[in-house]
């Protein structure tokens, strides 16, 4: 059953010579890498004028200034991460470019700083989806946290299902969005010009707008924040560079149109929302999204309205799936370089990084609940971890042309104004966000940097005691001496009851040591002294003893751990043989306790003890008595049948 349901749920399994007709096409991997990218033109806008509206009707002014700038940087680092497609073609983005050509810890960071953006990704595109949707249907607005964590549950599963499959999804709802903005810009622009919509201009203070000279530091700390939310329109770039090896042959190429491609469409829907925006007047309002107003602007309550508002849920929605393609494979790479648990690195039978599809979409679950859906109370926190990893990245970048021999420097001077212009933009988000949410951000980031670093120590630390050392001549180890002759001194048999499951469990102990005891933890006397009855019954031989143990608080695990401890003091090797009978089906294992499970565990960290359990398999009991029985019927058949036939006999 738990196999039917998975193959339902996320399809049979593919071979791993199939993994190569997995791959993408450039229209399939701009839906799946691109979709975070472009759906940020749903709210980037919006968050420039949640700011400026906050500072006053002054600052409206610099609404199309703040999202040129945006425009500008974004081409920038488009121009700069398709040198890095070309120059690292087997992905990892700024984590593998910053930790070969920077140094191992600024690696880790990016990696960190990477990981933290992916979840926050999936977090904000999920909240301004349930936004959009609650924009256009406000009865739902008490219902903002269920529906975005089914949303986020419905995308785990998608992407669970394999990447191709995930692509065959998203990529309708993507240019479903992609055609309805522009409809729309195309729609609004053409009215504006012919008349039929009346232009707007944004409140601005009598006065006028003060020029940059005279804002003084409030007024200049007011735009960089504008600016700093505006660049949540730059999250999303770096993720085809570190998703290059899910492209179709030639990888680098295919990914560096998709890259153009992207750029291409993100920067033209920001700028012309902007635009429109600035044009019709059209401010934040609670409860509606700014590109819910265009819409309705130009449109009117038409068809065409609520296919924009469809198409901009779905994008947000499914924004979070630029997450789901990159964050499996970086923590993949990570787990690859023992940073990360290495279950992380281990493909499904679908062929995708199962492991680090469910992590993603628990830590974006418990991101939305612990938010309650608010994409403004999460945008503060977001935009911190791209632009730290875009920065380390062109300065790797940098670094990598620079040596070059002989240098280019035409590409280093890319990546370093590419750096410059990332590292500059970093800094304004900090300083503009740190008390109001990009604090924690950095914190994680650190906490992530920590953990690296743990777990990269155990791995180490097993390495070497695992490691055998080689003669230099190249010879074989000496590792006679390593393993001693095959001989136990004690087998414990731990028992809870007496039935037909510890007799090949006792029998087995007898065989490989000179001494078996069987080990039994009572809560009282009475039944102590029941088990010592049958046991005398039972007349098992001389050589296997009885041990009772006492347990007044009832307590099974310790008392026997105890008393191994107290023999094993004397310096004999011990082997503990478990006991443990197998239920027939895996449902109905719940039936029952794991106390066999939490002794065995427990004594993995005894030294000089070895574990080993003995199955007992129910109902094999059953069809060994009844092929008993089936021997002894045709037995007693050809008896009587060889009384008349001799022949039989021999047959027999």
């Amino acid at each position: 059953m738990t196999d039917w349901v998975k193959r339902a749920l996320f399809g049979p399994p593919i071979r791993s010579d199939r993994a190569i007709h997995e791959r993408l096409t450039k229209t399939r991997a701009l839906a799946v890498f691109s979709s975070d990218a472009l759906s940020s033109v749903a709210y980037a806008t919006e968050e420039i004028l949640l700011v400026l509206t906050a500072a006053g009707a002054w600052a409206l002014h610099y609404t199309m200034w703040i999202s040129l700038a945006v425009a500008g940087l974004l081409i920038l680092l488009g121009i700069s991460y398709r040198q890095t497609v070309f120059s690292y073609p087997n992905g990892g983005g700024a984590y593998i470019v910053a930790k070969d050509n920077v140094t191992l810890s600024s690696g880790l960071v990016a990696a960190a700083a990477l990981l933290t953006d992916y979840v926050l990704t999936v977090a904000v595109s999920v909240s301004a989806g349930v936004a959009a949707v609650t924009s256009a249907f406000p009865s739902l607005l008490q219902d903002q946290v269920a529906i975005a964590l089914v949303v986020i549950v419905l995308i785990t599963i998608a992407n669970l299902r394999g990447v191709r499959d995930s692509a065959n999804i998203f990529s309708a709802p993507t240019y479903l969005f992609i055609f309805s903005v522009f409809a729309m810009l195309g729609v609004g622009f053409f009215r504006l010009l012919t008349g039929s919509l009346a232009p707007k201009a944004l409140p601005v203070a009598a006065v006028g707008s003060p020029s940059l000279a005279t804002l003084g530091f409030v007024g200049l700390f007011v735009l960089l924040r504008a600016f700093s939310s505006g660049c949540s329109a730059l999250t999303g770039v770096e993720a085809i560079s570190n998703g290059i090896p899910a492209f179709r042959p030639p990888e680098s190429r295919n990914a560096a149109v998709t890259l153009t491609w992207m750029i291409a469409l993100l920067g033209s829907m920001f700028v012309g929302i902007s635009i429109m925006a600035t044009r019709l007047g059209v401010l934040p309002e609670s409860g509606q999204t700014v590109l819910s107003l265009l819409g309705r602007a130009v449109f009117g309550p038409t068809v065409a309205y609520y296919v924009l508002q469809v198409g901009t849920a779905l994008i947000l929605f499914l924004a979070a799936n630029t997450s789901y393609a990159d964050f499996p494979r970086l923590s993949s790479i990570l787990a690859r370089d023992g940073f990360l648990p290495r279950q992380f690195a281990n493909l499904s039978d679908r062929l995708v990084y199962g492991v680090g599809i469910v992590a993603l979409g628990a830590l974006s679950a418990l991101l939305v609940a612990a938010f309650h859906a608010q994409t403004h109370a999460l945008i503060p926190m977001y935009a911190v971890g791209v632009f730290l990893s875009f920065t380390l990245s062109q300065f790797g970048m940098f670094l990598r042309f620079m040596r070059r021999k002989p240098a280019e420097v035409g590409h280093a001077l890319i990546s370093g104004v590419g750096a410059l212009a990332s590292g500059t933009a970093l800094l304004v988000i900090l300083s503009t966000k740190f008390i109001h949410g990009a604090w924690i951000v950095a914190v994680v980031i650190l906490v992530f940097v920590g953990i690296f670093r743990a777990i990269n120590d155990h791995y180490q630390e097993v390495a070497h005691d695992l490691r055998l050392q080689w003669p230099t001549d190249g010879s074989a180890p000496p590792v006679a001496h390593l393993v001693p002759p095959l001989t136990f001194d004690i087998a414990m048999v731990p028992l809870a009851s007496l039935n037909r499951a510890i007799i090949p469990a006792i029998a087995y102990a007898r065989r490989i040591a000179g001494r078996a005891v069987a080990v039994h933890v009572a809560s009282d006397e009475d039944s102590a002294q029941k088990l010592r009855d049958k046991w005398d019954k039972m007349n098992l031989g001389p050589d296997v003893k009885l041990v009772v143990l006492k347990s007044p608080y009832r307590k099974v695990v310790e008392p026997f751990a105890d008393y191994l401890e107290h023999v094993r003091s004397s310096g004999a090797l011990i082997t503990v043989v478990i006991p443990e009978f197998v239920p027939a089906l895996p449902w109905q294992r719940m039936m029952h306790n794991r106390s066999a499970a939490r002794l065995r565990e427990n004594l993995l960290y005894q030294e000089n003890v070895i574990v080993t359990s003995i199955p007992f398999r129910i109902g094999n009991h059953r069809a060994n008595t009844a092929h008993a029985d089936s021997r002894n019927t045709a037995s007693g058949d050809r008896q009587s049948d060889s009384a008349k036939d001799p022949a039989a006999v021999s047959d027999a």
